[in-house]
């Protein structure tokens, strides 16, 4: 039985979906593992996560059966291998803008002799049940797309033996651009990110939260849906929205 089932599913070539963990809490990690979604991805960048909370987290997100991912908070090879020890099933590296630097992050990633990854601080993940050479397949490789010299050099980036997709932040990438997300550019740019994809074989990720599902629906497989705040105040509304008054209009 395949411990990533989410990327089987992309694998297969069906679309996984996931939300991005960034409350720090290990409560709300627990209460989205028992969820629909694909995948779980605790983002230690850009979240309220630290190493003891990231490990807790992703530990009750697989046991009960969950996968559970990780985005680290920089292409470092120590960063890399300390969020993997702890149980990320998969890892998304942000500013890749090389091969060279794709390198690095299938390095970091893969124990030998598919990389250089430390084998010291595994019994973190014992709970996992599965060899150094298991875990090198189960473990979803992904490089975070988001500038205009990363979309230029996607094809080259993607095809680096190791990585195994891409997660593109159409923020930042918009910023890069210096356009708004939307914009013609900045929908040409995520396209030739999704081309490239297809040229190398490659899961096209992206983030993609609120309706519509436009960039699901032109083939990306990898997506996050929204984030631990966006189904807190989602549901929040939900429950309230029914004892409500209706809205009054305003002189």
């Amino acid at each position: 039985m395949k411990l990533n089932r989410a990327k089987a599913k992309m694998m297969a070539g069906e679309p996984a979906l996931g939300a991005l963990l960034q409350l720090g809490s290990i409560k709300v990690a627990n209460v989205l593992a028992r969820s629909h979604f694909d995948f779980l991805l605790v983002d230690a960048q850009h979240g309220a996560w630290d190493l003891n909370t990231i490990e807790v987290a992703l530990r009750d997100i697989g046991r009960l059966g969950h996968v559970g991912m990780a985005r680290v908070t920089a292409n470092d090879f120590f960063a890399i291998g300390a969020l993997l020890d702890r149980g990320a099933l998969g890892i998304v590296v942000p500013m890749v803008e090389s091969e060279e630097q794709a390198q690095a992050v299938a390095q970091a990633a893969r124990y030998e002799p598919r990389g250089r990854r430390s084998i010291g601080g595994a019994f973190m993940r014992d709970w996992q049940g599965v060899s150094e050479d298991e875990i090198n397949d189960e473990i979803f490789v992904a490089v975070q797309i988001e500038t205009r010299l990363g979309v230029e050099r996607a094809a080259e980036i993607l095809s680096v033996e190791g990585i195994d997709g891409c997660w593109i932040g159409p923020k930042d990438l918009a910023l890069s651009l210096g356009v708004q997300r939307g914009d013609p550019e900045h929908d040409a740019a995520i396209m030739k990110v999704l081309e490239a994809c297809k040229k190398t074989g490659r899961i096209p990720g992206i983030f993609e939260p609120g309706p519509g599902g436009k960039w699901l629906k032109a083939g990306f497989l990898f997506v996050t849906v929204g984030t631990d705040l966006d189904c807190i105040t989602k549901g929040a509304s939900a429950v309230i929205e029914p004892y409500a008054p209706p809205m009054q209009d305003q002189a």
